[in-house]
């Protein structure tokens, strides 16, 4: 009896072995997982950051920019987003800044769209500025300072007759015409972006621009109805958002850059930013792009990877918006590790698509996501990354 229990407890075991182990499927990249903001489907989570190029001629694009565009255009990036476009010539930050404000700015700006598009699908979206009291500088490599009105450069405007830094000539405070005007123009640039096929803006209310410059204290010491209580100092930036989500296709997204802090002492901080962002939110704004700092000389900042990310985490957390992180993500599992989280929606990079084009492509590659390649560049795609490009066929005889 013994023997025979044995037998079939020893059949039992033959029937039953111990269960391997199932292996683990390869977790896939939250990075290069697709999101929606309205209309615009956008392949992954990963932007090209407006990046100034100062190499316009009178706001009118050149070929550097055909050059710049297309080539960032293939950085496996899901949106590019065009650098500081300004809504009026007295509004550039540099002579040789790009402007959305003639007819021959947006006639080169369409050629240069009519040929990324011949080779990328990526989403181009714009970003729209004023620099306010920030104009008039010379190009960074000239020293970035600056230049008085008899040297080339031109009266600038601002919420307060404030100058930026100690010594420099005050700007002129907006008056209600002024407000009107510069309204009106980026209702203008925005109409003009949508006929090139602009996919989305973004509002630059950010780096101490003119937007910015309206939300601060630090530098709108109005005392009418766009000074003074945070309600009015936020009212001229709504006003510009308003007046542009109107003009701009319903499909189409528009969002908004802001510095979240100026890391001045009684300047704009976080708190505020949320509070604008959620008002942003009631109006139908699609993201905000968190960054930082900008109005104030005297602003102190604690760079280090990724210092600007707590402020894309935090306002996502406390409205809801989807948001861009921005600053010092330079690494793939960096930028995935802040998007699987759940700190924001979007990471965006700048210089470090400068340094490497293809920053997206290697991206993919680190975290086993897909990205489109032109069939000229197929060839490319590492022997150990069969499904980098997707499906691709190069063949020869």
């Amino acid at each position: 009896m013994p023997a025979a229990r044995l037998a079939i407890g020893a059949s039992l075991t033959t029937l039953c072995p111990t269960p391997r182990p199932i292996p683990e499927l390869p977790r896939m990249s939250v990075l290069f997982s697709p999101i929606k903001l309205r209309g615009l489907n956008l392949k992954n989570r990963v932007v090209v950051s407006p990046m100034c190029q100062y190499s316009a001629e009178d706001g009118v694009p050149t070929d550097w920019h055909f050059t710049h565009i297309n080539n960032l255009s293939l950085s496996g990036a899901a949106m590019f987003c065009i650098e500081a476009t300004h809504v009026e010539a007295i509004g550039r930050i540099t002579p040789g800044c790009l402007g959305l404000y003639s007819d021959a700015a947006e006639a080169a700006l369409k050629q240069i769209l009519t040929s990324v598009r011949k080779h990328s699908s990526t989403a181009v979206a714009m970003q729209l500025a004023h620099a306010g009291r920030k104009a008039s500088s010379a190009r960074p490599w000239d020293g970035g300072q600056l230049i008085p009105q008899d040297q080339g450069g031109w009266q600038t405007v601002a919420p307060s007759a404030l100058p930026h830094k100690e010594g420099e000539a005050a700007p002129l405070a907006l008056d209600a015409a002024g407000l009107k005007r510069i309204r009106d123009a980026f209702v203008e640039s925005a109409k003009r972006a949508d006929r090139i096929g602009i996919d989305a803006i973004e509002l630059h209310g950010a780096h101490g621009y003119l937007l910015h410059q309206f939300l601060s204290p630090i530098s709108n010491k109005r005392t009418d109805e766009y000074g003074g209580s945070l309600e009015n100092r936020m009212r001229f930036p709504l006003e510009v958002y308003d007046a542009v989500r109107a003009a701009f296709p319903h499909d189409k997204p528009v969002g908004m850059r802001v510095s979240s802090t100026d890391w001045v002492e009684g300047g704009w901080d976080l708190a505020q930013t949320i509070e604008f962002a959620k008002v942003l939110k009631a109006r139908g704004v699609d993201w905000i792009d968190a960054s930082s700092g900008g109005v104030s000389p005297l602003q102190k900042i604690a760079l280090g990877p990724g210092y600007q990310v707590q402020f894309a985490e935090a306002i996502k957390r406390e409205t809801g918006l989807p948001t861009i992180a921005v600053g010092l993500i330079t690494e793939p599992k960096q930028a995935e590790e802040i998007v699987a989280s759940g700190k924001a929606d979007m990471v965006a990079l700048a210089r470090g698509m400068l340094y490497d084009p293809r920053w997206g492509w290697h991206a993919a590659a680190d975290l086993g996501g897909e990205v489109e390649a032109p069939p000229q560049y197929w060839r490319s795609q590492p022997s150990t990354q069969k499904a980098l490009f997707g499906k691709t066929n190069f063949g020869a005889r």
